[in-house]
This record gives structure tokens, C-alpha cells and sequence, in this order.
């Protein structure tokens, strides 16, 4: 497998974007491997899945599956442990896994871009320590980052600070081993910075209030996370939000990453009802034809939704290859160059969501009335893609896409755009 840069490049240059990203593609040989070793992973998972679903509770032996794996330290630099893959390989890693189980790969894909906030917020600072930590000890990192609830209080407390408030939507953190957040210091050595900092799950003063009762996406590990005057000191600290252009490409990862989940979500239901359909012994009286697989009908509705989630893959398969090629600029992107990778994974955001949601409703069409038993499953990729599509409202992703294309015109930079 090749990894992003040499271990001696790495060893010799304090960390820096330049360290982490180089810009180049992923090889076959790479993807190949963690194609393989996700699929086989994917095959394990999909066993419990609707289990998991049903029961609603956090992931716990679904995550330590990828540990096992060794999908934890994925995008960690090969010279701190971990495997040096490309952003490329990661979203592939991602969609294999979502087609069987779209909350355990949201939480893997929420873990790939919060560990490497470390180099988004973090760049000149020595981080090696954290990257070597993710590797040894496959940790997951989870976020508290929800931008429409209330800031969180860090309030300077000695040589430290306490860290008070809620967030919502915090997906994963009452199941993985790290919490990234960020709240403004008030006080301290870092008053009126938005300090960018990570604390380990079981803290004192963190508490879960197990809220997450939702359609889909049931697994995800999606609730709350309350913080109780919980203590955060310099070791915490991972950066600071400076508003650079190269700190912000987090966010169209975060996007890209959506877009990815959804086009799976195409996927894996499509795969579910050829395997329905194929099992259907008889067919429709007027078809004229002895089974539902040589129905006509149901030929041209399966070749609409699949050539839709072809198109939709290829741009997906583009976009992952691209989003290397930006973070591989480091500190040399610009709000330029920031802008087009925004505004084309806005592009896609679209697509993925409408396709997703026509194509996991419509399988049904196909398969019959047999398939809508909650045994059989098929409704979890409708119910996972309609819950998370709520994210953030696809129309503005439209007018992203229009208000660009006719003017040029960039949306104001925040954590959805």
C-alpha cells in the first residue's frame, strides 16, 4: 500500500498539513486492500444491523469490529502508526460500510475528519503524540459541534479552564473514546480564541442523556452530550479556529462524507431488492411473463434507479479524488480554491439526497408487499437517508450551487457550508 509521504519526510519537519496530505491520489494497490478489508468488515456488519437498529443502543461491538480491522488509525501518517491512507480510500471505506450499516460508517466517517482536526486547526503545533495515541490505541474520535444550539462556557479556571453547556446531535460521542468541541475562552491564556480542544469520553462532569429516538439512524450513538463544569487543560488543546481557508476545508469533507452515506444508501437498498426480486417465484397476471424478474416493468424501474446511482456514483468518485488534491495544498489553499470544492460537494449533496430518497422509496415497487415487513429490513435505508437528508435543508445546497454558478457568489463559511 503507499502511504501519503515517507516516514523520513514526516520524521524530519514539525507537523503541518504538508506532513498529513501531499495532494497525490490513492493507488490501486491501496484501495484494492482497504476495499477488501472493508467489504469483509461490511459483511459483518450487515448480520446485525437491523438489530442494532431495532434496539437502538450505541454501537459498542460494531465499533470494536473496526478496530479489529485496523479501520480506526486509516488516515493516521504510516510514521505515527497508523496506515497513511488517502481521503479517496477513506470515502470508499465509508460507502462499502454504509451500505450495510449507514450509523456505524457515519460514526467511522465522523472519526476520520475529527481526528484530523488536529492538522485543520492544529498546524506548526506538535500533534505527533495524538496521532500516535489514535494508532496504538485505535482510538475513535466523535465530535460536540452542533452549530445551532447554544455556545458552551469555557470559563478560565487556574491554569486551565471548565467547560459548561449542551449539545445536541453529538453522533458518537457517548460511544467512542475522544470528544472534540469548541467553545470561545473567556479568561485565561486564550481569552476571546475559539479554542478547539478533545477530552476522553469518561471525564468527570460528562454525561449522556441517551435522548437519540429517532426514524433512522438509530445506531449512530446520535443524542446529547452534557458538560458539567468539565475541567480542560493546555494538554486538550488542539488548535484554535483562525477562519484560514485550509481550517474550513473540514467542512465540505464533512459534506463529501454525507454525499457518500446517501449514494450507499442507493446502493445497498438496490442490492437488498434484486436479491427480493429474484427470490419472487411468480408474477404480475398481466405481465404475460412466468416470474417477476422478466417483467418488463420491472426491468425499466430497476434501470432507471440504478443508472441514477451510477451517475450519482461517478461524481462521488470524482469528488473523493478531488478533495485530496485540495487538502494536499495545506496552508497554501485559498479561499478560491476553498470556494469551487465547496460549491461542487454542494453539487453532489444535492443529487445524492434526491436520488437516495427516490431510489430506497421505489425498491419497493419491485419487490412487493412481502418486502415491507420489518423483518425483512428493506425500510432501514429509506429511514436512515430520510432522517440524516434533515442534517441541513438540501434547497439550500441548491441555491449554493445557482447563486454560484449566475454571480460567483460564495455562501458565508460556517459548518454547513
Amino acid at each position: 500500500m503507499s502511504t501519503v509521504l515517507s516516514a523520513e519526510t514526516l520524521s524530519a519537519a514539525p507537523l503541518s498539513s504538508a506532513t498529513l496530505w501531499s495532494g497525490r491520489h490513492a493507488d490501486s494497490r491501496e484501495l484494492e486492500h482497504w476495499s477488501a478489508v472493508a467489504q469483509t468488515v461490511a459483511a459483518e456488519l450487515a448480520a446485525g444491523a437491523l438489530e442494532r437498529d431495532n434496539s437502538g443502543e450505541d454501537p459498542l461491538e460494531a465499533l470494536e469490529l473496526l478496530r479489529t480491522h485496523g479501520l480506526a488509525g486509516l488516515v493516521v501518517p504510516a510514521v505515527y502508526g497508523g496506515a497513511g491512507a488517502h481521503w479517496e480510500t477513506a470515502f470508499r471505506v465509508i460507502r462499502i460500510l454504509a451500505r450495510a450499516d449507514a450509523s456505524v460508517a457515519q460514526i467511522l466517517g465522523y472519526h476520520y475528519l475529527n481526528s484530523s482536526c488536529l492538522a485543520f486547526y492544529g498546524a506548526g503545533r506538535d500533534q505527533s503524540a495524538w496521532f500516535r495515541r489514535i494508532a496504538e490505541q485505535d482510538q475513535l474520535w466523535s465530535d460536540a459541534l452542533n452549530p445551532v444550539d447554544p455556545d458552551l462556557e469555557l470559563i478560565a479556571d487556574g491554569a486551565g479552564y471548565r467547560l459548561t453547556g449542551l449539545k445536541r446531535f453529538a453522533t458518537g460521542a457517548s460511544a467512542t473514546d475522544v470528544i472534540i468541541s469548541a467553545a470561545q475562552a473567556s479568561g485565561g491564556r486564550h481569552d476571546g480564541r475559539i479554542v478547539i480542544f478533545a477530552v476522553e469520553r469518561g471525564r468527570e462532569g460528562i454525561r449522556f442523556p441517551g435522548d437519540w429516538d429517532h426514524l433512522g439512524q438509530r445506531a449512530s450513538a446520535s443524542g446529547s452530550v452534557r458538560f458539567d463544569s468539565v475541567h480542560v487543560g493546555e494538554k486538550d488543546v488542539v488548535g484554535f479556529d483562525e477562519g484560514t481557508a485550509f481550517s474550513t476545508v473540514v467542512t465540505p469533507g464533512v459534506q463529501l462524507l454525507f454525499g457518500n452515506i446517501y449514494l450507499a444508501a442507493a446502493e445497498g437498498a438496490l442490492e437488498q431488492a434484486r436479491e427480493l426480486t429474484l427470490a419472487r417465484r411468480n408474477s404480475w397476471f398481466l405481465s404475460g411473463v412466468q416470474t417477476y424478474a422478466e417483467d418488463p416493468l420491472v426491468h425499466r424501474t430497476y434501470g432507471e434507479l440504478v443508472a441514477r446511482t451510477q451517475a450519482v456514483e461517478a461524481l462521488a468518485d470524482k469528488l473523493n479524488r478531488r478533495y485530496d488534491e485540495v487538502i494536499g495544498l495545506g496552508e497554501a489553499v485559498t479561499e478560491a480554491d476553498r470556494a469551487r470544492l465547496e460549491v461542487e460537494v454542494a453539487g453532489l449533496k444535492v443529487v445524492s439526497t434526491e436520488v437516495a430518497l427516490d431510489v430506497t422509496s421505489r425498491v419497493f415497487e419491485v419487490t412487493g408487499a412481502s418486502s415491507t415487513k420489518r423483518s425483512v429490513g428493506l425500510d432501514l435505508y429509506w429511514r436512515n437517508i430520510r432522517t440524516h437528508s434533515l442534517h441541513d435543508p438540501v434547497d439550500y445546497k441548491k441555491t449554493e450551487v445557482g447563486s454560484y454558478f449566475l454571480n460567483g457568489t460564495v455562501q458565508p463559511i460556517s459548518l454547513y457550508t
